[in-house]
């Protein structure tokens, strides 16, 4: 069979182009194939939609060459703070505390806005990647010898791989038939940024209240982005308020702590479950992302599990294809599987655990959730082990990439 590519990715998000970056780098040929058009998410306005990037996010985009250029647009995270009950509630107490200076390897995570990622992504693939933009794959056809990319604009690429980057309603693992449990939360994720009067210094806070999180996160500046969870109904109530009303309603959740509080840019809303795939592989196909795993935005792990899998797949692979195997062939793609499946579904069940513990008044369950926490945060090495987690340092073995070295 004569291939057009060695890897075709369906999906131009943010893991997809991460992956073709590692993979055409290593020598591989890969197509992205990417729904919407490529301006969609590359305009230059602020919108406030920002990622917490793990350390090990950070040093894979190290090692794809990207982060010199970021780095400048990012805020470090120097600590993290979880707190039972709202910002403004005098009854809500210190449940765990991170500090990067405890693991001595800089900040634990840098905050980063989704422009700035993007943008960067697609000027990296330009002219070293195929990128077909505004066009979706439609259909596939998986065969011993490799796979076939049906595109939306009638065209048929071939390859030895085909990659599902595609999302939590991945079409690539729908015709595979690879099955997702999971369930909705019930909830829904406000998310905005807002300005505020007095400096974050870098600290992350995470206030578990009993409609659910709301998070905190460091913008550069005198800024910051939170991502409020609230019921269904109730979410739709604030989301259907103007901006002067959903202000009336976040500042007492908010608090003073920062000073005055002003909305800044657009406001975004995202139903919220958990999807988690049976299996990774199928045959000549494999799934990435939320595509493998949508999980709970609490803890902000969602991209970095992905980045993982991204770092992960593209070791397998390369090795692979410089030990001179079928890239695509089902033993190769089980090695990728049995590296990231049992980790990342552990990951997002232990978030969806920790949101259900949370989300609810019990006040048996609140005195009993501030003395684990409050041990969590007295006990150093329990603690340390929670951070390198939440680092992304926990993978063993670590893939190269999440190391800062290249494939």
């Amino acid at each position: 069979m004569r291939f057009d590519h060695d890897v075709i990715i369906a999906g131009g998000g943010l893991n997809g182009p991460a992956l073709a970056l590692a993979l055409q780098a290593a020598g591989l040929s890969v197509a992205v194939v990417d729904a919407r058009p490529a301006a969609d998410r590359a305009a230059e306005g602020f919108d406030g939609r920002a990622y917490a990037l793990a350390l090990a996010s950070r040093r894979l985009l190290t090692a794809l060459g990207l982060w010199g250029g970021l780095a400048p647009h990012s805020q470090p995270i120097n600590r993290v703070i979880a707190t039972q009950g709202w910002p403004g509630e005098g009854a809500g107490r210190l449940a765990l505390m991170f500090d990067s200076a405890e693991i001595e390897e800089g900040p634990v995570g840098h905050m980063l806005e989704d422009r700035f990622l993007y943008a960067a992504l697609m000027d990296a693939m330009h002219g070293s990647v195929r990128h077909i933009a505004g066009t979706a794959v439609t259909g596939q056809e998986s065969g011993a010898g490799g796979v076939t990319a049906v595109l939306s604009n009638g065209q048929r690429l071939t390859a030895r791989v085909l990659v599902g980057a595609d999302g939590r309603q991945s079409g690539v693992a729908e015709r595979a038939g690879l099955r997702r449990a999971g369930w909705s939360y019930g909830q829904t994720a406000l998310v905005a940024a807002v300005d505020h009067a007095l400096p974050h210094e870098g600290i992350a806070h995470q206030f578990f209240m009993p409609t659910g999180p709301l998070a905190i996160l460091p913008l550069p500046g005198n800024r910051s982005s939170i991502v409020w969870s609230e019921p269904d109904d109730s979410a739709a109530a604030i989301a259907g308020l103007d901006d002067l009303g959903f202000m009336e309603v976040l500042r007492p959740r908010f608090g003073d702590f920062l000073g005055r509080i002003t909305l800044a840019g657009p406001r975004f809303t995202y139903p919220l479950s958990l999807a988690m795939a049976h299996d990774y592989v199928a045959r000549r196909v494999v799934l990435v992302g939320d595509s493998a795993h949508g999980v709970h935005p609490i803890a902000g792990q969602g991209l970095n599990l992905g980045l993982r899998d991204v770092a992960a797949l593209a070791e397998v692979l390369v090795e692979a294809w410089r030990r001179g195997e079928d890239i695509g062939a089902a033993d190769v793609l089980a090695r990728y599987q049995r590296w990231r499946r049992f980790n990342a579904t552990a990951l997002g069940l232990g978030m969806d655990a920790v949101n259900r513990l949370f989300s609810t008044p019990n006040p048996l369950l609140r005195t009993v959730r501030g003395l684990g926490m409050g041990a969590i945060t007295a006990i150093g090495p329990v603690r340390r082990t929670f951070m390198r987690q939440a680092a992304g340092l926990s993978m063993d073995p670590m893939p190269r990439l999440l190391t800062g070295q290249p494939l």
